[in-house]
């Protein structure tokens, strides 16, 4: 409670939550000794989808190999300390409270959003683990995020880049999202993730024409592929790797783990041994995260469990493709935000799942109801259920035998669901 206090407490710094602009970052980071500038080793992780995918990834091969890293990510599920890896290790609450109101002091009466305080606290503590690496991922866009106040880098993994956020564009189309995502990317070295189609990669290196970036695209510098044997092949420029089956679910994570590995390779010159080791120790929560033992795993009775935090069109495609290779029926239960592409996400799903039980997000003001959303969801040919609680939603699937209960819609759905587990 006292770390939520504080954070309300936070919240009157500044009379909107999400203020794109980058002078009261700035302004907090000069009080704070600018510490933005003794950093050394960033890695910025910027995209619409697969950015904490790639961050974990990066972070579990670079670990395998001797190197120490900090990261940020943005949201977290259960507890903001999820944010604040210093060393390869979460900070615990009691140090993070005490790392923001320090922070919080400097800033004095000055206007800031939480997310820039909690930003610029992030930095400001890397300071005491200088020469590890910090991997840092980009909250919304990239052009305005605080998260965009290094002078250089060593390299930027960009992920997949799709429709979403348009009520923040000017230009509400994918080259309006590109823009915001590419037009300030530091001159250094920048890995592509694969895209959603040969488009959207091709306005991304138009995009990209102008950055003096060394350049390197899935498919073109770097591919991985999987074989009928169940085989993962990586190749690049530096050779050819067999890998282990990875310890995440979906084949479009091995697209990201390829991005992490390409970095690896060509800036920290990683051993084969030590990204193989990497692929296999990967912690990610809320991707296709089972939930394997708890409460709620026992209300889902003899059926595997399964969350994931996809909430727009492009994790809907890799998700729904996902599904069609499971040899069991699978029952979705979704919750969303009121601000998301309702029809088309559930849309991908229409002929691949079974039923989709419709759920209001526990404590979240900023979600859609359940009702409101099958309103908007007419003409989607799957049988919905609307239900009134988590558990209700999964206890209703416990009659069944071996089939698959699949969360999804929002990083706060999966949140909600790991802490009632």
């Amino acid at each position: 409670m006292k770390l939520q206090n504080l954070l309300s407490r936070l919240e009157k710094h500044h009379k909107k939550k999400l203020d794109l602009s980058l002078g009261r970052t700035f302004n907090l980071l000069k009080k704070l000794g600018n510490p933005q500038n003794k950093l050394e080793n960033v890695i910025s992780i910027v995209g619409t989808n697969s950015k904490a995918s790639m961050a974990y990834s990066l972070q579990s091969i670079l670990k395998q190999d001797g190197y120490k890293c900090n990261l940020y990510t943005s949201p977290h599920l259960t507890s903001y300390t999820e944010r604040f890896i210093y060393n390869d290790k979460e900070i615990n609450e009691e140090n993070l409270i005490e790392l923001i109101e320090d922070v919080e002091k400097v800033l004095g009466k000055d206007n800031a959003t939480v997310f820039e305080i909690l930003t610029c606290a992030f930095i400001k503590n890397a300071e005491n683990f200088k020469d590890n690496i910090n991997i840092i991922e980009s909250g919304l866009f990239h052009q305005y995020d605080s998260t965009n106040v290094f002078k250089e880098n060593l390299s930027t993994l960009l992920g997949v880049i799709h429709n979403d956020h348009f009520q923040w564009l000017q230009n509400k189309s994918i080259e309006g999202v590109i823009y915001e995502k590419t037009n300030k990317l530091l001159d250094s070295n920048i890995f592509i993730n694969k895209q959603v189609n040969e488009d959207i990669r091709k306005k991304i290196e138009k995009s990209l024409k102008n950055n003096k970036s060394k350049k390197y695209f899935f498919g073109k510098n770097f591919n991985i592929s999987k074989s009928e044997n169940s085989f993962i092949q990586y190749q690049d420029e530096s050779g050819e790797l067999i890998l282990p089956q990875p310890n995440i679910l979906g084949e479009h994570q091995l697209y990201n783990i390829s991005t992490s590995i390409a970095a690896s390779r060509k800036i920290f010159k990683v051993k084969d041994e030590s990204i193989k080791k990497g692929v296999q120790e990967i912690k990610l929560k809320g991707r296709l995260q089972e939930i394997k033992s708890g409460k709620l795993k026992k209300l889902a009775g003899n059926n595997r469990l399964i969350i994931d935090g996809g909430h727009n069109i492009s994790a809907s495609f890799s998700i729904s493709k996902w599904v069609k290779t499971q040899n069991e029926e699978v029952n979705l239960i979704i919750g969303m935000m009121k601000d998301k592409e309702h029809y088309e996400f559930v849309k991908a799903f229409e002929t691949v799942v079974k039923s989709i039980t419709l759920i209001d997000i526990p404590n979240n003001e900023g979600a859609i109801l359940k009702e409101d959303l099958k309103n908007k969801l007419n003409g989607i040919k799957i049988k919905f259920h609307l239900s009134d609680s988590i558990e209700e939603s999964i206890k209703s699937f416990s009659a069944q035998d071996k089939t698959i209960i699949l969360c999804l819609g929002s990083l706060y759905l999966c949140g909600e669901i790991l802490k009632l587990n």
